[in-house]
């Protein structure tokens, strides 16, 4: 399962990167918001390290704009992913990316229908929401397994892409069910490497080689 980072922090970003864990990442209008800069900025700061897919989401709504926006997008790096929300005039957008070879990766799936069409239209990446149905009373898990079953039916080669990722036991899940790719927060990559039998056992072999000669 490849391991993307969502931010658009640079420092968190490069902490990954120098773990050597990095695959990807992914950014969203709201996260490069937080940041205050320049959006096209950031993306191009992000691909000038990360050589893995860098998803950067179109801003307009109608498949014309999305169109003009991801094609300028895509010019920023060969990387560059661009991102587009499972709607109609996304789901145009990304049939005219996929003719032109531009990979895409479709945005705010909250069914298996949503994902089925996406694959349809030649979406290189589809991201359900994990989190967020869990949030509305919804399994989001059972949706990646959903789609994993709908996907291996057909043969079809859209990468899973699980989002919305609130802590390690969704990252453990999505793994077993079979997501291609996850995203996660830094703050939940953080929590991948905790447990208290890790901390008490590197304190005791700590302890434990003060006593030793080397």
């Amino acid at each position: 399962m490849n391991l993307f980072l969502d931010t658009a922090n640079i420092d968190e970003i490069k902490k990954v990167h120098e773990l050597g864990l990095l695959d990807g990442i992914t950014t969203n209008p709201s996260i490069i918001a937080k940041s205050g800069r320049k959006f096209t900025e950031v993306i191009k700061e992000i691909c000038s390290f990360v050589k893995g897919p860098v998803s950067a989401e179109v801003l307009a709504t109608d498949a014309p704009t999305m169109i003009k926006e991801g094609l300028e997008l895509s010019k920023i790096a060969e990387n560059v992913v661009v991102k587009v929300p499972l709607i109609p005039e996304g789901i145009k957008a990304v049939k005219a990316f996929t003719e032109q070879g531009i990979q895409t990766n479709v945005t705010l799936c909250f069914t298996a229908n949503q994902a089925l069409l996406a694959a349809k239209a030649g979406a290189s990446y589809i991201s359900p929401f994990v989190g967020r149905l869990d949030d509305i009373g919804y399994d989001g898990l059972e949706l990646i397994s959903e789609i994993r079953d709908i996907y291996d039916n057909y043969g079809i080669e859209t990468q899973i892409l699980a989002a919305s990722v609130r802590h390690p036991i969704h990252f453990k899940e999505v793994a077993l069910r079979g997501a291609d790719c996850v995203t996660l927060p830094y703050s939940v990559f953080e929590m991948l490497f905790k447990h208290p039998l890790t901390d008490s056992g590197l304190a005791k072999f700590v302890e434990d080689s003060k006593k030793l000669n080397w």
